[in-house]
């Protein structure tokens, strides 16, 4: 008996001496483990700290991406054009913009492309087909209309997106509803097109199926449009367009978005017809993250429209080549623009530069501190030039210049309860003009002071 329990003693001490070694062993390949951990979560944040912290950081490192990736990026340009897919056969590209966006100095550019520009050669003859929405209708060739927009503009564009009405729909859908502010009522039906538009002005939510609505809206049944002081008909329908895609842009790029990303690309796969590799728009997406509506600035091409009995009876907008060049320099060649040619930081084209403050010179004294837009109703753009010279002579910031519909009354429009004394001095300066209050008492999300609507009495 005696043998039998020390055999068993012998054994269980045996035993014991064999735990313990494999939990000395495990307790080693966990102290491996947690080392090698620590050291890769070190070397980890070291590349994020390289690559700028941040949530900006973390994704560029997690693509693979060093501190000389993003110096090594250049500005990505991308002509998108928007297409209705509701009539079978037809592919009018009524929507054309020119986006950009440069990493390195966190700027992008909506610029619009009205639907009606004129492609053809001789406007007296012109046709349809000359309007550059009817491009890719016909040749069903994106790299026509590409073409186009860089012989009007000067650029060189390389890259394309087609947008579907579809794709619109999901991504708002997707990463919605986007508040939004609906600058007038909407009421307008095309039973041929099952478009049926119904929207009332002010703050809402906006779905997919409104977001449709409006970005197409142009006139109403009774055939009213946006006011004349926001640009009438298309100027006012491609001004909401920009406003509304520069709302969308900042909701998605907000923290809780980034994890929709792949139903985002998901969406973007298959409603878009696109020539830009993911490969190179992977590269620009960790810096995307990180961008500022602050930093977008929206325009028009800058033009005219023809009187029709110019124009072989064809509503058609003609290009101004003079106020294009030197909009192209403020918007994608700052460097370019002499000191003399900025005005606090802004520049002084067809142009905006978004933001979400109010202006706070309806308490200022200073001219300068004024921000002044004017729009053309003369369809002469000497007359533009002209009043924006004397104004600025005066000391007035013009800060935003555009076209709308041909007018035959001036208005001068006060956006945010600028002085009288302000109104009345700046209708002396132009020798005409009607002025009006559209402030709400001095309550105005307006990125401007005071709107200038140069009529045919302008003399």
């Amino acid at each position: 008996m005696s043998n039998n329990k020390a055999n068993k003693s012998q054994k269980v001490r045996k035993g014991n001496k064999k735990t313990k070694k494999k939990m000395k062993m495990w307790k080693k390949v966990l102290l491996i483990i947690l080392l090698i951990l620590l050291i890769a979560g070190g070397v980890f944040a070291y590349r994020v700290y390289r690559n700028g912290w941040g949530l900006s950081g973390m994704i560029a490192t997690v693509v693979g991406h060093d501190e000389n990736t993003k110096k090594s990026l250049g500005e990505l340009q991308v002509l998108l054009m928007g297409v209705s897919t509701d009539q079978e056969g037809v592919a009018l590209t009524d929507t054309i913009m020119v986006a950009s966006y440069n990493p390195n100095t966190q700027r992008a550019v909506l610029l619009s492309i009205p639907r009606d520009t004129f492609t053809g050669t001789n406007v007296r003859r012109a046709v349809a087909s000359d309007k550059i929405n009817a491009i890719y209708n016909i040749t069903r060739d994106p790299m026509e209309t590409v073409d186009a927009v860089n012989e009007l503009t000067g650029l060189d564009l390389q890259y394309y997106a087609i947008v579907q009405t579809e794709a619109l729909i999901e991504l708002v859908d997707a990463i919605g509803p986007i508040e939004y502010n609906v600058p007038i009522d909407m009421d307008y039906d095309d039973p041929t097109q099952d478009l049926h538009i119904h929207l009332e002005t002010g703050v809402q939510q906006i779905d997919g199926e409104k977001a449709e609505q409006l970005l197409r809206f142009r006139k109403n049944n009774d055939g009213t449009s946006f006011p004349t002081e926001y640009g009438d008909n298309d100027i006012g329908r491609m001004r909401n367009q920009r406003e509304f895609i520069t709302a969308v842009i900042e909701q998605t790029v907000k923290l809780e978005n980034i994890t929709k990303l792949g139903s985002i690309l998901d969406i973007a796969n298959r409603n878009l017809i696109t020539n830009l590799d993911f490969n190179v728009l992977k590269d620009y997406l960790p810096y995307a993250v990180e961008f500022s509506t602050e930093n977008l600035q929206t325009a028009s091409l800058p033009g005219s429209v023809p009187d029709l009995s110019q124009t072989n009876n064809v509503s058609i907008f003609v290009a101004d080549e003079e106020e294009t060049e030197q909009l192209m320099t403020e918007l994608f060649y700052p460097e370019q623009l002499t000191e003399e040619g900025t005005t606090d930081g802004n520049t002084t084209g067809n142009t905006t530069t978004s933001s979400n403050t109010t202006s706070s010179s309806s308490s200022s004294n200073s001219k300068s501190d004024i921000k002044i837009e004017v729009l053309n109703g003369t369809n002469d753009s000497r007359t533009l030039q002209e009043v924006v010279n004397k104004l600025k002579e005066e000391g007035y910031n013009v800060s935003r210049t555009g076209t709308t519909t041909s007018t035959s009354k001036t208005v001068i429009a006060n956006k945010t309860g600028v002085s009288t004394e302000t109104t009345n001095d700046i209708q002396e300066i132009l020798g005409t003009g009607t002025i009006s209050d559209s402030s709400s008492g001095g309550t105005s999300s307006s990125k401007v002071d005071v709107t200038v609507i140069i009529g045919k009495d302008y003399e």
